[in-house]
């Protein structure tokens, strides 16, 4: 391929910048992917991906590359992600410990090497400023000066991403087109009914193996008719790719009975040691929140036992990374609902107002597809 002798270069600078004594190939279908994409990649890149696999740069920056791990990272879950947040024809890259977004803008040139790298601020953006940081600087130059300005001469394997699915990533198959159904879901209705026209439950939800009674025995509770109605149409699962409910029945990790009791212990845990900044009661203390759902990025998503009836509590979020704020306006499946129309944003939702395609990101994902792709596997490996 054209690439491959400035890719061999490519890889041996990064190497030397780095202090990189060996290399830890992944293998990746570049043709397939750029296809996929509908852009060629530059070569630097292609070439450190292709020694190197995914990388954590100096204990802060992670460089991503086309891989996926089990519940963990898919590269085309991560670019859709980053990519509803920013201008057309910017593609991510890279991302940091402190939530900032690296990409390149492929609109400057139609040369993929001349692409400049753009980074997106987290902490600027946080206080309402302009968080877009724009270079003239492609890629390695751009971590050259990063190591120059401080940044440790480190890299190593992302640390979660150890255990790759075998093989090139295969990139996922075209979205279906939107019914017209789901096209007026998306800005008429509401509640349940209204969100299953917009997002179709899945044929079969994953509840668990155990009873709705089992389940109110172990949290000396009912829950929420709201939350019990949406669980018999979906299931355990993870909306948008984000936001996690986990299968209410289960007598395992997974299971609601074990999540709530884990969130209450590590709850009550920091807020034994800094209360200042962990003001909730827990249940069962009096109006204590009971946690029920978790975003990828560590949010908990709960309950505020508060009122006359589980079906009078309201939703809160305890973020990971702000400070505590009041409850959220909305019962959970209109929560749902306006956080996919754009009008929802709230610690733990991430604002969707600014997405190219809504429908790329109103999806539900159950559980139950990835207990079979398991089974299937599991006979797979035993034929």
């Amino acid at each position: 391929m054209p690439w491959e002798p400035r890719a061999a270069d490519s890889a041996a600078a990064f190497a030397n910048l780095f202090a990189l004594t060996g290399a830890d190939p992944v293998p990746v279908d570049w043709d397939t992917v750029e296809s996929w994409l509908g852009l060629r990649l530059p070569a630097d890149y292609k070439a450190i991906a292709s020694a190197f696999g995914p990388l954590d740069l100096g204990r802060h920056l992670w460089l991503h590359i086309p891989c996926a791990q089990e519940g963990r990272f898919d590269y085309a879950g991560w670019l859709k992600q980053e990519q509803g947040h920013a201008p057309d024809g910017w593609l991510p890259w890279g991302a940091t410990r402190t939530s900032d977004v690296l990409y390149w803008d492929t609109t400057v040139s139609d040369d993929p090497d001349a692409w400049p790298v753009v980074g997106h601020d987290q902490d600027v953006a946080n206080r309402g400023g302009d968080p877009w940081q724009r270079t003239t600087t492609p890629l390695l130059p751009f971590l050259a000066g990063l190591v120059r300005q401080g940044m440790p001469a480190t890299a190593s394997r992302t640390a979660f991403l150890t255990d790759l699915v075998p093989g090139p990533w295969t990139p996922p198959p075209p979205r279906p087109k939107p019914t017209p159904q789901q096209r007026a879901a998306l800005t008429e209705g509401s509640g349940l009914a209204a969100l299953t026209a917009l997002v179709p439950a899945p044929p079969k939800p994953e509840l668990g193996e155990q009873t709705w009674e089992w389940l109110y025995e172990r949290l000396g509770t009912r829950l929420p008719t709201a939350y019990t109605e949406l669980m018999r149409q979906y299931g355990g699962g993870t909306w948008a790719g984000w936001l996690n409910l986990g299968t209410p029945l289960s007598a395992d990790r997974l299971g609601l009975a074990e999540h709530a009791r884990w969130g209450c212990d590590v709850y009550r845990s920091l807020r034994d040691g800094h209360p200042e900044y962990y003001p909730l009661a827990v249940w069962p203390e009096p109006g204590g929140i009971l946690p029920f759902g978790d975003t990828i990025d560590g949010d908990a998503l709960c309950w505020l036992t508060v009122g006359d009836s589980p079906d009078d509590w309201p939703l809160i979020v305890h973020p990971r990374h702000s400070d505590q704020g009041p409850p959220l306006p909305l019962p959970l499946a209109d929560t749902l609902l306006e956080w996919f129309r754009g009008r929802f944003a709230h610690e733990g939702f991430p604002s969707l107002g600014k997405v190219k395609d809504p429908f790329d990101h109103a999806q539900f994902e159950s559980f139950a597809d990835d207990e079979a792709e398991e089974a299937v596997t599991g006979v797979e490996a035993g034929t």
